[in-house]
């Protein structure tokens, strides 16, 4: 199957923000794509506060526009993610949405491991704006078995190994990686996860800065199971596009056989205690 990853700057602009997911969604569909992911937030980025502000529900104007451009391109669509709304709360949702080539919303995942970070100045605290997930979603999409996940969620194995153990072909991985982080960690994290699991891996990221606080790594990218890079977006909003070869994964699980030989009945994870006092 053909799939692409969108790569954009999101800013406070809603309009603009969907407009430019618009263009790079139909030059990704001109080529033949698919499956489009687009990145965390696509639609609306800047303070905690502009969030809580721009929160909507799964039927509110975001996802209903995702579903017409699904449906109008006839395409698989993870809609990367938005702030979901919870009502009577200051706390929401970080949720994707997988929306099939008729519009329909098949599956909803939302973000479970929320982003804390405190490096070089740059400081995020998702739990203090977000609610946590906690259903790991794997959905069929035509020949493919994706994993949906967020961002933070890549730094997390366990649940990318749930994710191929339920069947998962492909890790999808909507993401607004900062600079600062990414520049160490990105590829290697989803390098990684695509070698262990052998699974494909789409990451579509954010780009450039969305305010002067938020800057992001891009480098959004596309990963065979053997760990090889298809397609690593240059530091522009673009698309980029490869083609995933479903024959050749199952070659490299049969002949590096690593998820059969997991000798699950000898792993015990440790008590709560020791766990969080991270031993």
């Amino acid at each position: 199957m053909r799939v692409s990853a969108v790569q954009m700057t999101s800013t406070l602009d809603i309009d603009r923000n969907l407009r430019t997911a618009q263009r790079l969604m139909d030059e990704a569909a001109l080529d033949g794509a698919k499956l489009i992911a687009l990145p965390e937030l696509f639609n609306r980025w800047g303070s905690a506060q502009d969030l809580r502000d721009g929160a909507e529900p799964l039927d509110g104007p975001t996802v209903t526009w995702a579903r017409d451009r699904a449906a109008h391109l006839g395409v698989w669509l993870v809609a990367g993610s938005i702030i979901e709304l919870v009502e009577e709360s200051d706390r929401h949702f970080d949720t994707a949405c997988l929306i099939s080539p008729t519009g329909e919303i098949t599956a909803v995942y939302r973000k479970m491991h929320l982003f804390q970070v405190d490096v070089e100045g740059t400081k995020h605290d998702e739990p203090s704006l977000l609610l946590s997930g906690d259903e790991i979603v794997v959905a069929e999409v035509g020949e493919l078995t994706i994993g949906m996940s967020i961002c933070f969620d890549l730094r997390f194995p366990e649940l990318f190994r749930i994710q191929a153990l339920r069947g998962a072909t492909v890790a999808v991985v909507p993401s607004a990686f900062t600079a600062v982080t990414g520049r160490d960690h990105w590829e290697t994290l989803l390098r990684a996860r695509a070698i262990e699991n052998q699974m494909f891996v789409i990451a579509p990221n954010q780009i450039g800065s969305s305010s002067p606080e938020l800057s992001w790594h891009g480098h959004s990218s596309i990963i065979d199971a053997w760990g090889t890079v298809l397609a690593q977006a240059p530091d522009e909003e673009c698309v980029i596009t490869a083609d995933l070869n479903l024959d050749t994964q199952r070659e490299t699980r049969e002949r590096l056989p690593t998820l059969s030989n997991r000798r699950s009945n000898n792993y015990q994870w440790p008590d709560a205690q020791v766990e969080n006092e991270g031993v």
